[in-house]
C-alpha cells in the first residue's frame, strides 16, 4: 500500500524506518522529510499544514494511509479535513480529530478534561489578560516554585518554572502581554509537583487501546539536567522505576479514565496518546497530554517494537486493535542527540556532517538534516539521534557514545549522562 507520512524530524525518521520494514508497504512518501527519511522512501516538498496540497497529492498518488507525526497539523484539523472531503474519506488518517488534539493544543482544555474525569493532575487556575490582577494574586498565594503554561502551542517553549514570586509575576505579565503570541492569550498556573518524570504511550481507536513501551527523556541542555530546556537531548526505555505496581496505577487512574473521557465527549481519536507523567511519592500524576508520539521518545520506543508497525496502525481504522500483534524487545534502548553549537539558542545551519558510515551497532535517526549537493548538512538545532540496545542503561549508552565520537560536524555537542538518574 502507498503511505503518506507527515513531518521532518527524528520522530518521523523513526516512523519511516519502521514503516518501510513492513511487507505491506509498497511506497512511502514523507512530507517534507529529511536526509534520513530519504533512505526509507521518497521525500516530497509539501507542508504538513497545507491540507489542499496534501489532498491533491494523496489522490494523485493513490495514498491509502496518512500517518501524522507532528502536533501542528493535528491541532489544525487534518483528520477532520480528510474526513469531511468525500473523495478523501476512504483514506484513514492516524491521528485524532481537531477536538481530540485539543488535549495537547489547549492546556486549559486538557486540565478541565482531567478534572471532569477524575484523572490525577496538579491543582490549577487559568487566566487571561483581563484577569491579570487575579493571576498575580493567585501566584502570591502559592508556595514557590511556580509553574506557568501558555495555553496553546508554543514550539515547546511555553512552560516556565519560576523560582521566585517576582520572576513568576513578571513572566505572567509578559505571557499575557503576548510573549508567546496567541498561544499565551490564556495562561495556566498550576501547583508545582516534585518527583521524577516519565512518558507513557498508547495507540487507540478511541475505544480499544494498546500500551507501547514507556520512556524517559532528558530535556535540559547540560549534564546533570542543568541549563536551558531543549526539545530533548536523549531518552531511555524501559524505565526501571515504572514497575508493574506503578503501571497498574497508570492504567486504572489515567489511561482508562482518559479513554472513557474520549468516549463521553464523543470525538474521534484514531492515533497516539502521549501521557507526560510524574511519579510523586509512588503515585502517578499527569503533567500533560500530547496527541502524538514524542521526540526523542519515539527513537527508543519504536526500535523496541518487534511487531509490524504498519499492521498495528491499520488495526486502528479497521476496529481490530484489540487483536493486533504487539511484541516488545525486553532489552534496554538508549538514545542520545547530537545538537548544533549554540542550541537551544542561536545556532548556524548548513554544516557538513561526516562519519555516518562509520556508525556500528546503533540506529542513526536524522532530525535536523538536509541534502545539499549530495552532502548531508545540518538543518536544525537537534541534528542526529543515535539509538543503541544493551543489557542495561550503561551498556546501551556506551554504544551510542562510541558512535557519537565517530560523527563530525562543526559545533557538535551531546550529553554523556542520559539515564544518569536511573542507575
Amino acid at each position: 500500500m502507498n503511505i503518506l507520512l507527515l513531518g521532518n524530524g527524528g520522530r518521523e525518521h523513526a516512523f519511516a524506518w519502521k514503516l518501510c520494514q513492513s511487507p505491506l508497504c509498497s511506497k512511502l512518501y514523507i512530507a517534507p522529510g529529511n536526509a534520513g527519511t530519504a533512505a526509507c522512501g521518497e521525500n516530497v516538498a509539501l507542508s504538513p499544514e497545507d491540507f489542499p496540497a496534501l489532498a491533491a497529492f494523496a489522490l494523485q498518488n493513490q495514498i491509502e494511509l496518512v500517518v501524522v507525526g507532528p502536533e501542528a497539523p493535528l491541532v489544525e484539523g487534518v483528520f477532520d479535513y480528510f474526513s469531511a472531503t468525500p473523495e478523501l474519506r476512504s483514506i484513514p488518517v492516524i491521528g485524532p480529530s481537531k477536538e481530540g488534539a485539543k488535549l495537547e493544543g489547549s492546556k486549559a482544555y486538557a486540565k478541565a478534561f482531567m478534572q471532569e474525569f477524575g484523572i490525577p493532575t496538579a491543582a490549577y487556575r487559568e487566566f487571561t489578560a483581563a484577569q491579570l490582577d487575579e493571576g498575580l494574586a493567585y501566584l502570591a498565594a502559592l508556595p514557590p516554585p511556580y509553574v506557568l503554561k501558555a495555553d496553546g502551542l508554543a514550539a515547546g517553549k511555553g512552560v516556565l518554572i519560576c523560582a521566585s514570586l517576582e520572576e513568576a509575576q513578571e513572566e505572567l505579565r509578559a505571557m499575557l502581554g503576548g510573549k508567546f503570541g496567541s498561544a499565551s492569550a490564556t495562561v495556566v498556573i498550576e501547583q508545582f509537583l516534585s518527583g521524577i518524570e516519565f512518558s507513557v504511550f498508547v495507540l487507540t481507536d478511541g475505544k480499544n487501546w494498546r500500551l507501547l513501551p514507556e520512556a524517559k527523556d532528558y530535556k535540559r541542555i547540560g549534564e546533570g539536567d542543568t541549563g536551558l530546556n531543549t526539545g530533548g537531548m536523549g531518552a531511555i526505555s524501559p524505565v526501571p522505576f515504572a514497575d508493574d505496581a506503578l503501571m497498574e496505577k497508570v492504567r486504572r487512574r489515567i489511561i482508562e479514565p482518559t479513554i472513557r473521557g474520549i468516549q463521553s465527549r464523543g470525538f474521534s481519536y484514531h492515533g497516539f496518546i502521549f501521557f507526560g507523567l510524574i511519579r510523586v511519592e509512588g503515585e502517578p500524576y499527569v503533567i500533560e497530554y500530547n496527541c502524538r508520539m514524542g521526540d526523542p521518545e519515539t527513537e527508543v520506543v519504536f526500535p523496541r517494537i518487534q511487531s509490524d508497525l504498519l499492521e498495528l496502525l491499520l488495526a486502528v481504522p479497521s476496529g481490530k486493535l484489540a487483536e493486533a500483534d504487539l511484541k516488545i524487545d525486553p532489552r534496554t534502548a538508549a538514545t542520545i542527540f547530537l545538537v548544533s553549537g549554540g542550541y537551544p539558542e542561536a545556532y548556524e545551519k548548513g554544516k557538513p556532517v561526516t562519519g555516518l558510515e562509520a556508525v556500528e551497532h546503533s540506529i542513526t535517526f536524522h532530525a535536523g538534516t538536509n541534502l545539499k549537493d549530495e552532502q548531508i548538512v545540518t538543518n536544525g538545532g537537534r541534528v542526529l539521534a543515535l539509538t543503541s540496545f544493551g543489557d542495561d542503561i550503561p551498556d546501551a549508552l556506551v554504544r551510542s557514545l562510541k558512535n557519537a565520537e565517530k560523527i563530525h560536524f562543526e559545533g557538535k555537542y551531546y550529553r554523556r549522562d542520559i539515564g544518569f538518574d536511573l542507575v
